[in-house]
């Protein structure tokens, strides 16, 4: 079974946001967040994708995603990107996403 790590990046206020999460369907899951039917915290914002890793399993998805909500300085060097590329609208664009990573 094909899942998702994905990171996803908004702006509250003056300060950048990013979300951990994990899917089969990365492109499903994204507009689940944007119309307000993702995770509680992800409500009534703009969501764009940062980064995005292919797993086979579930079970390797979710230690990756365990270990990337840790990774505050990779999050925060995501958020950075949405800083610098965003202008004064409250609506991010997507900075990136990166292609799902195979394994050999």
């Amino acid at each position: 079974m094909d899942c998702f790590v994905y990171v996803l990046g908004s702006r509250a206020k003056n300060r950048p946001l990013t979300y951990v999460g994990w899917t089969n369907d990365v492109t499903r899951r994204l507009k689940q967040h944007n119309t307000g039917k993702g995770a509680r915290t992800t409500r009534g914002r703009a969501w764009v994708l940062l980064h995005s890793e292919w797993f086979p399993t579930r079970r390797e998805a979710m230690s990756r995603e365990w270990h990337l909500k840790r990774d505050r300085a990779f999050r925060k060097k995501l958020a950075l990107a949405i800083k610098i590329n965003t202008t004064s609208a409250p609506r991010c664009s997507p900075i990136h996403s990166t292609t799902p990573l195979r394994s050999p």
